[in-house]
């Protein structure tokens, strides 16, 4: 699953289980939802170690012309 996806997934975890007041659940909500911003802070990072080498070897393509 994506980032997003698991960060709302624990967002609906989290609510049921405050509703229900099952602490367990309202937990598992939680650590879901960490996991998501985790996955989506890494592939931001991702994505710039991405583009910045794509931008290096472009710059280095044109000096080799």
């Amino acid at each position: 699953m994506g980032g997003k996806t698991d960060e709302v997934k624990g967002r609906i975890k989290e609510a049921v289980g405050a509703l229900t007041g099952d602490d367990k659940l309202r937990a598992e909500g939680e650590t879901d939802q960490a996991v998501g911003k985790v996955k989506q802070a890494v592939q931001k990072a991702v994505d710039k170690i991405k583009d910045a080498a794509e931008t290096s070897v472009d710059k280095a393509k044109d000096k080799i012309k």
